[in-house]
C-alpha cells in the first residue's frame, strides 16, 4: 500500500478543463498559454544553437551570458542592480523555481502564509517540505491584501510569505505602499519571501510593475521568480529563473542541482541572443496584451456576464450571477465547455475555503484575434 505524501493532491484543474476542452471541441480560454507562436527570431535561434553544438549541460546556476542578459533587464526595469553571478539562477521555469526555493528554506513545522486565491503549486511544494500553509484571504472585491488579517496569522511558526503580482487569477497588482507595509510588519522576524512575478511584464493602462527587487529592504529576504514561457510566448520551454542575494541563492541552488541540476542548453543561449537583440521586446509587452485584453472585453460587452478590466497578467474574471446563480463556478465552467463550447477555469479551485455565493470564472485572453472573436461570440448568446 503507498502512503502518499500528497493524499489531497489529483490532477490539476488545468489539466482537467485543457482535457475536457480537447474532447468537446471547445475553445480553450482555461489554461494559461497563447495560441500563437513566439517570436521567429528567437525559434531560429534555437535552431542555430541545435546546430551549432550547444547541446550539452549548461552550468548549473545558467549559462552566464544568459544570467547578464537578466541583470541587464532587470536594472533596465527596475533600476535594480543586482550580480549576475551569485544572485540569478537559470531554472526550467518558475514553478520549479518556487519549489525549490521553498525547499531550501521551509523545516518541518514552519508555517507559509498564501494569499487566496492562491497559485495550485505552493501549498503541495510547501507539504513537501514538511511545512503548513496559512491561508489569508484577499478582498473579495479587489483582491488587496487585508493587512489586519495577515498580522493575525504571522505566528512563531510563520517562515515564509509567498505573494504573486502581477495576481493570477484576478490580475490585481501590489502597490510600492503595500510592499511598504509588508516590510515594516515583518521587519523584525525571522521571515522569507517569495514574490511570484511570472506576469511581470504584463501591466496595463500605463501602470508600472512594482517589483520586490526594487524593494531594498524586502529583497534582502526574498526570492524573486520571473518566468521566460509568459514573456516570450513560449510556455512549452518551461524555463524561469530566481532572483536571490547571494545567501538564499546559494540555499537555492543546493536543492536546484538536485531536482535538474540545469536548464535547456540550447534554449537558453536563444533566449540569451533574443534579450540582446531585442530590449524592445519587454517594452512592447503591455501594449501587445492590452489590446487583446481591450478587444475581448469589448467583445464581451454585449453579454450577460459583469465584469472589470484586469490591471495585469493575460486572464479576465467575469461573473456569471445574472446567467446561472443556481451553479456553483465548477458546475458552470464545466457546463460551458460542454454546452456552450468555451473552456474556462472556476475560482473556487485557488482557495482553501471559497467564499460564500461567489460566481466568478477565469478566462484566458493570450490568443489570437479570431480566437478571442469566435469565443466570445459563443459567450454572447450563453
Amino acid at each position: 500500500m503507498i502512503t502518499s505524501k500528497l493524499p489531497n493532491v489529483g490532477i490539476t484543474i488545468f489539466t482537467q478543463m485543457s482535457q475536457l476542452a480537447a474532447q468537446t471541441g471547445a475553445i480553450n480560454l482555461s489554461q494559461g498559454f497563447p495560441d500563437f507562436d513566439g517570436p521567429q527570431a528567437l525559434r531560429d535561434a534555437v535552431g542555430r544553437h541545435i546546430a551549432s553544438g550547444h547541446n550539452q549541460y549548461s552550468p548549473m546556476t545558467g549559462l552566464p551570458v544568459l544570467r547578464q542578459q537578466i541583470a541587464a533587464k532587470i536594472a533596465r526595469s527596475y533600476g535594480a542592480h543586482v550580480d549576475a553571478d551569485s544572485e540569478v539562477t537559470v531554472t526550467p521555469g518558475a514553478t520549479q523555481a518556487i519549489f525549490c526555493a521553498i525547499q531550501a528554506v521551509i523545516h518541518g513545522g514552519d508555517e507559509v502564509i498564501v494569499f487566496d486565491p492562491a497559485y495550485d503549486s505552493y501549498e503541495p511544494s510547501v507539504e513537501l517540505a514538511g511545512g503548513r500553509c496559512v491561508h489569508v484571504q484577499l478582498g473579495l472585491k479587489d483582491f488587496s491584501i487585508d493587512f489586519q488579517k495577515l498580522a493575525e496569522a504571522i505566528t512563531p511558526r510563520t517562515r515564509m510569505i509567498i505573494l504573486n503580482t502581477p495576481h493570477n487569477p484576478s490580475g490585481a497588482l501590489i502597490s510600492r505602499a503595500e510592499l511598504d507595509q509588508l516590510a515594516a510588519l515583518i521587519r523584525d522576524r525571522d521571515i522569507y519571501v517569495i514574490s511570484d512575478e511570472v506576469y511581470e511584464h504584463l501591466v496595463f493602462d500605463g501602470v508600472p510593475h512594482v517589483s520586490v527587487l526594487a524593494h531594498e529592504e524586502l529583497y534582502q529576504r526574498a526570492f524573486v521568480v520571473s518566468s521566460f514561457g509568459k514573456t516570450y510566448h513560449v510556455t512549452g520551454w518551461k524555463t524561469g529563473y530566481v532572483v536571490a542575494p547571494p545567501a538564499l541563492s546559494a540555499e537555492l541552488r543546493k536543492v536546484h542541482q538536485y531536482v535538474s541540476f540545469c536548464g535547456v542548453t540550447p534554449l537558453q543561449y536563444a533566449l540569451a541572443d533574443y534579450m540582446a537583440e531585442h530590449p524592445e521586446h519587454v517594452e512592447e509587452l503591455p501594449g501587445f496584451y492590452q489590446a487583446k485584453r481591450d478587444l475581448f472585453c469589448d467583445l464581451l460587452a454585449p453579454s450577460r456576464f459583469s465584469f472589470s478590466r484586469v490591471a495585469g497578467t493575460y486572464f479576465q474574471l467575469v461573473d456569471y450571477s445574472q446567467i446561472r446563480p443556481d451553479l456553483n463556478d465548477v458546475e458552470m465552467a464545466l457546463w460551458m465547455t460542454r454546452e456552450h463550447g468555451v473552456a474556462s477555469i472556476p475560482i473556487s479551485v485557488f482557495y482553501q475555503t471559497p467564499p460564500v455565493g461567489q460566481r466568478l470564472v477565469r478566462l484566458c485572453f493570450a490568443k489570437r484575434e479570431e480566437t478571442l472573436r469566435e469565443a466570445a461570440a459563443k459567450l454572447c448568446v450563453i
